[in-house]
């Protein structure tokens, strides 16, 4: 069973919500270690100051803020934790919000909340409450030390929470200076009119379980071979210069590939690939389609 990281109360009004906080993801990132190829022993990280030559001990290491070339202001850690955050054990909601008004780019970690013993009703109401209203709430926690913004969203069955960034740490698209040559650009009706048909062929429900992540897999059986003692061959990597596509070549191409896949898999299981809807289905809220 997974532990809780978290405990405390989603706050709004003067109404509590008593909750516990569960990570809602697990990467399945590989790790390496560094190893030295001639000893096959693993490196130790050691903390060397340049000037001397000699190890540091981790006491005597203190925090520094680079003003200038080899200008640091030092902070101790007394310091930085009159400057924390009060520890409080409340998501404090400060307003609600309709879901399509954040841009997902502001989303960082994403979390699952569980009502705390004696919490089961109220749980419940906020949760239909949201939903119904189609709403989101915004508020702040305080977690591991620092605090964050965070989007409360009603699920299905569960209430999730998802750390968000703050306004000034999302980069402005307009700093891109290769987008000017986006609003010069403009396609022809007949390239707009088989974009769109590539797009509607290839649309489906997404499934996420369809997804995985091959690389990582080839990963780990490369490891499997390897380690039962197999000598893996590393074949050379021709780099080949990409030619600038003719678009309209290539949109033909796309739609022909793809109108070809379709027909063969409904002549193996009689099923062609499935259209797209022409608005999305209908739920009991906004929320609740989304989230």
């Amino acid at each position: 069973m997974p532990r809780a990281i978290w405990s405390g109360a989603i706050s709004f009004g003067l109404v509590n919500v008593p909750v516990k906080l569960y990570s809602a993801t697990s990467p399945k990132s590989v790790r390496f270690h560094q190893i030295a190829s001639k000893t096959g022993t693993r490196i130790r990280q050691q903390r060397v100051d340049p000037s001397t030559g000699e190890e540091v001990p981790y006491d005597e290491i203190v925090k520094g803020y680079e003003i200038g070339p080899d200008r640091y202001v030092l902070i101790s850690s007394e310091e930085l934790e009159s400057l924390d955050p009060k520890a409080t054990r409340t998501i404090d909601i400060e307003e609600f919000v309709d879901l399509e008004d954040i841009d997902p780019i502001y989303y960082d970690h994403s979390y699952y909340l569980a009502p705390a013993a004696g919490g089961a009703k109220a749980y419940r109401l906020l949760l239909d409450a949201m939903r119904e209203a189609g709403k989101v709430g915004i508020g702040r926690l305080v977690l591991r030390t620092k605090q964050q913004l965070c989007a409360l969203r009603p699920g299905d069955d569960v209430l999730t929470l998802s750390t968000m960034l703050f306004g000034d740490e999302v980069v402005a698209p307009d700093k891109l200076d290769e987008l000017d040559a986006v609003e010069e650009a403009e396609a022809s009706a007949r390239e707009l009119r088989m974009a769109e048909q590539l797009i509607e062929s290839l649309s489906a429900d997404f499934e996420p379980d369809k997804f995985h992540d091959e690389y990582r897999e080839r990963i780990l059986e490369m490891i499997e071979r390897k380690a039962a003692g197999e000598e893996i061959a590393v074949p050379p990597q021709v780099e080949e210069p990409a030619a600038a596509p003719d678009l309209m070549a290539a949109l033909e191409a796309s739609l022909a590939a793809v109108q070809g896949e379709s027909e063969e898999t409904a002549g193996k299981d009689g099923k062609a690939r499935k259209p797209s809807k022409s608005a999305p289905r209908k739920a009991k809220s906004k929320a609740a389609a989304k989230s």
